[in-house]
Formats: structure tokens, sequence, C-alpha cells
């Protein structure tokens, strides 16, 4: 699942939701260019707009089970240079690079759901070379630790040997904790029910308007009111419209779904996106000589 962060940021509250893979991971080196730099120039912007929130208070809804660690730092920085009281809200699997984001709230505002499971765990990177270039490697994830650790120990205000502890348990692939096991090592605050946690209206408002939008375009008749939630005429719902509207707006969802399929391949679950992600990363030769193969058995 790519990266998605979608920022509303109004007067009062800017709501921040991040989903999927945090940034960019390493192992997106290896797929077409062109996606990875629209990637990471949509990351950028991100941040640019993460930087310049006003609102004095910010939340931010986290559905990611990790990604690259250094962007989900520099998510991290971003947040905590806000002059803002921050609210950060877990959901569902949150681990790895997602949980450093979640140590940006302003003390005591760390939420989790209350059906949340928490992940923290070594470093983990896809790497090929001489024995030097590896050691090397091997030195940056420890420190890489150590880093991801000291973020932890800051906000809990306890030894940042706890958490390397915690991170290094099953051979480094960590323990997934529940909400109530999460906040007694540190890492949360507290717990909030589904509907409390629940992303606001506001938050919600940029897919609203495009499906408005759309139906605007097949003249469906909606129109835009004065408190901007559009209305349609009495005589007719969004179900009631005119042969030619409903053919238009067939015509585009049809348009829509085959650009979807052209961009997106299939699903893929990532070794970082899965409870089990601890199974071995291939290298790029690995899967080199995996599609020689299966080129020359259907040869």
């Amino acid at each position: 699942m790519k990266s998605e962060i979608q920022i509303v940021d109004a007067a009062d509250t800017c709501h921040i939701d991040i989903e999927g893979t945090i940034g960019v991971p390493e192992e997106w080196q290896f797929e077409a260019p062109e996606e990875q730099v629209a990637t990471y120039d949509k990351f950028r912007e991100a941040l640019r707009r993460i930087a310049e929130v006003k609102a004095p208070e910010v939340v931010v809804n986290i559905r990611s089970t990790g990604g690259d660690v250094n962007d989900a730092l520099l998510i991290h920085d971003a947040l905590r240079t806000l002059d803002a009281r921050i609210t950060t809200r877990c959901y569902g699997y949150t681990a790895s690079a997602a949980t450093i984001i979640a140590q940006a709230a302003t003390e005591g505002c760390r939420e989790l759901s209350a059906n949340a499971l928490y992940l923290i765990h070594n470093a983990v990177c896809a790497t090929e070379g001489n024995a030097a270039e590896l050691e090397s490697r091997i030195e940056l994830l420890r420190q890489t630790d150590a880093r991801i650790a000291g973020v932890y120990a800051a906000r809990s205000g306890r030894p940042a040997e706890e958490f390397e502890a915690l991170m290094s348990e099953n051979n480094g692939n960590g323990r997934w904790l529940s909400p109530d096991e999460a906040i007694a090592a540190g890492l949360a605050d507290r717990i909030v029910e589904a509907t409390e946690a629940a992303p606001s209206d506001e938050a919600r408002q940029p897919r609203v308007r495009g499906w408005k939008r759309l139906l605007a375009t097949v003249g469906i008749g909606w129109k835009p009111s004065d408190d901007g939630r559009g209305e349609l005429p009495e005589d007719r719902n969004v179900l009631h419209f005119e042969d030619d509207a409903r053919e238009e707006l067939r015509r585009r969802s049809q348009l829509a779904a085959e650009e979807a399929r052209a961009q997106f391949g299939p699903t893929q679950t990532r070794p970082r996106e899965d409870p089990s992600y601890g199974e071995t990363l291939r290298t790029s030769n690995e899967r080199a000589y995996a599609e020689d193969a299966r080129c020359f058995a259907d040869a």
C-alpha cells in the first residue's frame, strides 16, 4: 500500500491522515524510477504543508504498519516544530516507522484505538555487497536502532535500554503489544473507543467534494448551497437521474477503473506491512535470477 498523507487545515483544528507505507521505503528503489520520483515529490510536498500548519490543534490519524525510518523521523520532526497541541491516534496494526510518528504528540496525547496492536522492532534493510559493505550496513542498523530507542525513551522518561530490549525480542522482530501493554511500556498515553477515535467530518471532506464534482459534471442536478453541503432538486435523489446522465456516469466510472488498473498493479503485501514481516528480503540479484529462471522455464 503506497503512502497517503491527507491534510485538512482549518482555522481551529488541522487533521492529518497518514495511511499506508510511510515515506519511500528502501525496497521501492527496485520499482519504476518515475513512480519513486513521483512518490518522493508527493511526500516532500506533504512535509512542507505540515511545517506550514498554523492551527492551534493538530490531530494526526495513523493507519500504517511502517515504512522508511528516515522519512518517519522527518514527519516526526516536522510535527514537533509546530506551535500547536498535537494528538496522535493510532488504529489497527501500528508498527515500525509509524510508531515513531506517534511519539510526536504533545504530553499525554498519544492515543491508541481500543482495537489496535502496537509493534516496535529493530531496523530492517535490504542490501548486497562485499564484507566491508555489509559491515557498514550492520553498523548503520545498530545506530538506527539506538536512535529509534532514544525517541521512545525521550517521550517515556525511561532508559533507552528498555526499548532496545523490547525491540530485540524474537530475533529483532519485536512483539505485538495490546493497547494496555503499549501504555505500560511507555509507548502511548491513553486508549480511545472507536467512536471517539473516528476521523472528523472535516477530514473526510476532500473525498466528499470529489464525489460532488463528479455528480455535478454528469448532470445529476446537484448544486452547491449556502452552507457548502450542496443539494439535489426536491423531485429526485442521488439515484434518480436521466438516462444520458446515467450513461455518462457509467462511462466515467469505467474510465476511472481502467486508469487505476493501468497505474497500479495487483495488491502486494510487503514485509513491513505484515505482522510476519520478519521474512528474509530478497536482494536485487536474487530477484533477477528468479526472473531469468522463470523466462527459461517458459521458453
